[in-house]
């Protein structure tokens, strides 16, 4: 799957949970990539993030650099 989008799939996700505060809203988007997206897809948007991801959302960025941190432990 493209890089677009993931990012744009990402940021939706972002946008549902925006209503949030900002900690429960970054942990409820990577509880959602965990649950409901395919582990390739899961390291497509970390690497998207590693090479600076700007057009991911601020909250979508924290979310899938837990995501990659978790991933490497």
């Amino acid at each position: 799957m493209p890089h677009d989008n993931l990012v744009y799939m990402a940021n939706q996700i972002g946008r549902f949970f925006e209503s949030q505060k900002r900690e429960p809203a970054v942990l409820a988007i990577e509880d959602h990539l965990l649950k409901f997206w395919d582990p390739r897809m899961r390291r497509a948007i970390a690497a998207k993030l590693a090479d600076g991801g700007t057009d991911l959302d601020p909250a979508v960025k924290e979310a899938v650099a837990r995501l990659a941190n978790r991933q490497h432990r």
